[in-house]
């Protein structure tokens, strides 16, 4: 359970309540919110991942959907009797979770497994069959590669390519890899349609995860008539996928099959999962969504007062043009930063435009950091000072980085530093160790750092974790500018995630994108937030299906949080400025380098084309 809730006494019969289930890369959460959004009770539960010693072709990174449920259903119960709350006063569960691929039998609805070289089918056995090829995966890198020669049209719509973490670049190496018999049995799910499909037994889908992830254009866009684009499946090498009516992921809408927006009712809780779960069968499940995009849900509906929004608690009009103006920055693993527009703006890198994701007729962007918060742990963990430094910080009572910016506001202090920016003024580091998600929308991209010196103490490692935040927050307005130039109107970052605890990473990204930083009112829980709120949509169906609009749910639930404002010294802002003028160069060099060298190696015996990529 989270720390930070009040003891909550038994609510009155008559209120509702909505459950939110969140599936994060390291762990399930589940939250109970009330018809206010209030949130009542809080669990979480850790989740098996698997990387396999002997990667093929790239990094290899497996769960399982029955481990999932398993940690899913812990959390549901744990959440029911923490908050007292009668089950019969839940009205609607919502789902969200990483956009990682998950493998079942079309004929029994068995997981099925993903892991090379070793394909067997045994869904009996006592290791959970690992059926789920997460979203961090790179095993894909040369199916991607194909994909993207194409140059089909639809890629305009995925930010100009496809990337190595969507799904149909798994699917396709499942086809190079696995059994040709297994195969032709397979039917594919995101993981968050996945969830719907155990909790429901239907198979609808979502329009999140199907455009977002799989190259599904909704119809009327243009010229779609289908959503699913026959001659891009043919021209990739997926023509099993066309063969089928596209029944395998999910069908054609109103033919073979049903799409949803974001919470839209899939259907009622089916009485296994109700079992499961420890409530009534029959609660209404809504359609799932993508976990950054439960982020952006649980985030920029709240009312709050930003120049030039001027808006707080008193406020009456918060009305969905709001949030044309704000960036949602779900910050975890990676970061994914997420953009709402009344027309499609296309953006260089960045994923989308995606129509009908979350509201219908709106359209969604999606820019993102391929590691921040593991790029922080990452730099922390292989420096040689961790270990002490980690002693220390379990004896002042600190997690380690509250303890480094401690240290970070002394070190500024004893030297007489202008600012902590000041001591790492001639040290430059560029940290897309797992390569480039937006704007360069490159896999092969690296680090680099300018100005390694020998020093293995403390002040030296609390000086490399301090330069990888400002790598984060440059990053962030590389993105934001880049959205910007192209047509966006993003004035403010509406956070969410564990980072937001962070005051010296907040206060560096609001003063190096000269916007203000809003930290929401459950730091660790905005996404599960969302997620709580699908549920009360579906909640509202009526008898043709028809729900209450997403935005006026989030303007009802959301709850007003912190503004971190853009610091106002002008030193601080010239030398972030130069800094990012050097980040810029980091970035462009690097992948010029690496054209110089491909070109000396080229029709060499040391050219080891794609594979060496």
């Amino acid at each position: 359970m989270y720390p930070f809730l009040p003891l909550i006494q038994r609510p009155m019969a008559s209120q509702d309540h909505y459950i939110g289930i969140d599936v994060g890369t390291g762990s399930a959460r589940a939250c109970i919110i009330d018809s206010t959004g209030e949130i009542k009770a809080l669990a979480s539960e850790n989740i098996k991942l698997w990387q396999p010693a002997q990667g093929y072709g790239g990094s290899h990174y497996e769960q399982s959907t029955t481990d999932i449920w398993r940690a899913i259903a812990q959390c549901v119960r744990e959440v029911v009797a923490t908050s007292g709350v009668a089950p019969t006063s839940i009205k609607g569960i919502g789902f969200d979770a990483t956009c990682s691929l998950a493998v079942f039998t079309h004929d029994t609805d068995e997981p099925v497994t993903v892991t090379y070289p070793d394909f067997r089918h045994n869904p009996s056995s006592a290791d959970p069959v690992r059926n789920v090829i997460l979203w961090l995966d790179h095993r894909a890198l040369a199916e991607t590669a194909h994909i993207n020669a194409t140059g089909h049209g639809l890629l305009r719509y995925l930010g100009g390519k496809m990337n190595v973490e969507m799904e149909m670049p798994k699917v396709l190496w499942l086809k190079r890899h696995m059994p040709a018999d297994l195969f032709a049995r397979c039917k594919f799910y995101d993981l968050a349609d996945a969830l719907t499909h155990l909790a429901t037994g239907t198979e609808k889908r979502s329009f999140c995860s199907a455009v977002c992830k799989q190259g599904y254009v909704p119809v009327g866009v243009d010229g779609s008539v289908k959503g699913w684009q026959e001659d891009f499946y043919r021209a990739i090498g997926l023509e099993e996928l066309v063969e089928d009516g596209f029944k395998r992921v999910g069908g054609v809408n109103g033919v073979n099959g049903e799409f949803l927006s974001a919470g839209e009712l899939v259907g009622g809780l089916c009485e296994k999962a109700a079992k499961d779960f420890g409530l009534p069968p029959g609660i209404a499940v809504g359609s799932g969504v993508i976990d950054a995009y439960a982020g952006w849900i649980g985030t920029v509906g709240a009312k709050v007062n930003l120049d030039p929004d001027r808006l707080d608690e008193s406020v009456a009009k918060n009305d969905v043009s709001q949030a044309f103006t704000r960036l949602a920055s779900v910050a975890g693993t990676s970061t994914c930063h997420l953009a709402m527009s009344r027309e499609p703006v296309f953006v260089p890198g960045v994923w989308g435009p995606y129509r009908d994701v979350l509201i219908p007729g709106f359209w969604m962007a999606e820019g993102g950091q391929s590691a921040t918060g593991e790029l922080m742990k990452h730099m922390l963990e292989t420096h040689p000072a961790y270990g002490e430094t980690l002693k220390e910080a379990q004896a002042a009572g600190q997690n380690i980085y509250d303890f480094l910016n401690d240290h970070l506001r002394r070190l500024a202090e004893t030297t007489k530093a202008p600012s902590i920016s000041y001591l790492v003024r001639h040290f430059f580091f560029y940290g897309d160790l797992w390569g480039n998600r937006s704007p360069v929308a490159d896999p092969n991209m690296r680090g680099a750092v300018i100005g390694l010196s020998s020093d293995k103490s403390k002040d030296g490692m609390a000086l490399l974790y301090y330069s990888t935040m400002e790598f984060i927050a440059l990053q962030t307005r590389q993105i934001v500018e880049t959205m910007n130039a192209s047509g966006h109107g993003i004035r403010s970052i509406f956070m969410s995630g564990s980072q937001c605890q962070n005051e010296i990473l907040m206060d560096l990204i609001a003063t190096a994108c000269g916007m203000p930083v809003l930290i929401p009112r459950y730091v660790n829980a905005a996404v599960v937030h969302g997620a709580a709120m699908l549920g009360a949509k579906a909640a509202s169906a009526d008898g043709h299906g028809a729900t209450e609009p997403l935005w006026d749910i989030m303007d009802r639930m959301s709850k007003p949080g912190k503004v971190v404002w853009a610091r106002g010294d002008p030193a601080e802002k010239k030398l972030l400025d130069a800094k990012y003028e050097v980040f810029l160069d980091q970035c462009r060099t690097q992948q010029e380098y690496r054209r110089k060298i491909d070109e000396a190696l080229k029709g060499s015996s040391l050219d080891a084309g794609e594979s060496a990529q």
